[in-house]
């Protein structure tokens, strides 16, 4: 009886790193990836390594995919930038197809296309995902995003600008 138990303890112990090991496009697990790759030109290899290897079609997933593709694209050289960001918009459009509701897929392609250089004409999403994200941010705890998304939203919106004033406040308190 003491071993049954001793098993099932290690078994719920031990568990959430089976499973993140597993399954390594696990969305808090490409979170951290995400963040890391967007600091670090080596992380952003290892990252972009990671997502070319997905062949699914989970629409979180494949916006991390395309995040990936927008980080190579910073690292990239000057000839193939244009080619890694254009592959990221097509992924990202995908994405939004399969879920146009999910407010990390628009915080995703916010945070890369409002990045992006006007002239390229790949910013086309900015407006209509910034509204987007700040309506499901000020439906929180109902916004349907745990609490690690919402910080990590909530933050870029209100740091980088893309939020002011009132709107900012209100995020602020939330």
């Amino acid at each position: 009886m003491k071993l049954r138990f001793l098993f099932f303890f290690l078994t719920l112990t031990f568990s959430p790193l089976v499973s993140t090991e597993a399954n390594p496009y696990a969305v808090a697990h490409l979170r951290r990836q995400y963040q890391q790759a967007a600091a670090s030109k080596e992380a952003g290899e290892k990252f972009h390594k990671l997502m070319a290897a997905y062949s699914q079609q989970d629409a979180v997933v494949l916006a991390y995919k395309a995040a990936a593709e927008a980080i190579r694209a910073r690292d990239a050289s000057m000839f193939n930038k244009l080619s890694y960001v254009q592959n990221a918009s097509r992924q990202f459009d995908q994405a939004v197809k399969l879920d146009a509701d999910n407010a990390e897929i628009r915080f995703l392609r916010l945070s890369v296309e409002s990045n992006l250089p006007g002239f390229l004409g790949l910013s086309q999403h900015v407006e209509e995902d910034r509204q987007f994200l700040l309506t499901t941010l000020l439906r929180h705890p109902q916004s349907g995003l745990d609490a690690e998304s919402f910080s990590l939203v909530r933050s870029f919106m209100v740091e980088r600008g893309h939020v002011t004033g009132p709107d900012a406040e209100k995020l602020t308190r939330l």
